[in-house]
Order: structure tokens, then sequence, then C-alpha cells
């Protein structure tokens, strides 16, 4: 695996590594990691359903494809502590049939851990905004006409415009700055009305 992006993301290619990570647990325990930081399989046990054993077990397959690592900054080191090797993922469809099944398997699972998301935000988080941030939430749902090409220069201008806000490290932050969560899907739709609506 590599961090080739301007997000710092592992980049995944194999077969082997997406079918890896299409698994509800491992995908809890990078998506824990990564915005929690370190811990010990016993920490992340409550948080993803799993015994500590069995994290312990999803840890080590994780770490075989390079999508976590050691931590060697805990001060107690009797615990094996584990970190995100990148600040998320990526992946793009593969050519070959092995890794488009393993590709569509992966997104189907982060589609379906993503999906209670905005629901579990609603009732959690935003009654706890102050009136400023709760008007900036929202979801936005728009249907435009493009090419593949288009699109493609799309989805990288907004990689290029949200780089330096994610490539932040906590001593560059300004005043009054707090985390946000985007969840940007691209959902082509098939057939020859696309233009016509």
């Amino acid at each position: 695996m590599s961090l080739t992006n301007s997000y710092g993301d592992v980049e995944l290619t194999s077969p082997q590594a997406l079918r890896a990570l299409a698994h509800p647990v491992r995908l809890a325990l990078l998506a824990r990691l990564q915005r929690h930081g370190p811990a010990t399989a016993t920490q992340l046990s409550p948080h993803v359903g799993a015994t500590p054993s069995v994290v312990s077990w999803h840890l080590r397959h994780l770490a075989s494809f390079g999508l976590v690592t050691d931590w060697d900054g805990a001060t107690n080191k009797r615990e094996r502590w584990w970190q995100a090797a990148g600040k998320g993922f990526r992946f793009t469809m593969p050519d070959d049939a092995e890794g488009q099944d393993a590709a569509r398997q992966l997104r189907a699972e982060m589609f379906a851990l993503s999906a209670e998301a905005p629901v579990q935000w609603s009732l959690r988080d935003e009654p706890r905004l102050d009136p400023e941030w709760q008007a900036l939430a929202g979801l936005t749902d728009t249907r435009f006409a493009v090419t593949a090409d288009e699109l493609r220069q799309l989805e990288e201008a907004i990689e290029a415009l949200l780089a330096p806000y994610v490539q932040r490290k906590g001593g560059q932050l300004p005043d009054g700055a707090r985390l946000v969560r985007m969840l940007r899907y691209l959902l082509p739709e098939p057939g020859d009305d696309t233009a016509a609506s």
C-alpha cells in the first residue's frame, strides 16, 4: 500500500486488500482508529461489538495489508497499541473481474457503515451545535449531466479544494475550528434519461 494522494490516504490496489477491508468489523476498526487515534484491542472492542481477541485477530489481518500499524507512543508497553496507517483509504474500480467483485463488496460495506451516520448525527450531534454551525450543516442532493471525463475533473477539483484543510495538523488549526465530516457520494445513473432530466 502507498500513501500517494493529497489527503495522506492508503491506496488499496489489490483484490486481496479490498476483500480484507470489506468486513464490517474491520471497516469499523479502521474508522475508529482514523477518527480517535491509537488504541488497544480491548479499548476498541466495545465500539465494534467484538471481543478483544476477535478484534486482535482483525487488527493483525488489517496490518498484513498495511492498513494499520503498531503504535509505539504508548506508556504502557504490556498491551499492543494500534494506529491507522493513513488518514483514510482510497480505491478505484479495477479492470479485472476479481478486482471489480472485491471493490463492489467493499463499496457495499462502506455504504452500509455510513448509512446511519446522518441519522445518528441529527439525533446525537446536531442538537448540541450552536446556531451558526447548525445553519452550515445539511445535505445536498444534486443531479447534473456530465461526461465521465468531466466527472473525473470535478472530483479532482473537489479533492484539490479540500486537501489543505485535510492536511492541517492540530497546531495549525485556527481559533473556532472543529472537525467536519463530509460524506460525498458519486452515483452515476445508467440509461438514456440522464441528460433529459
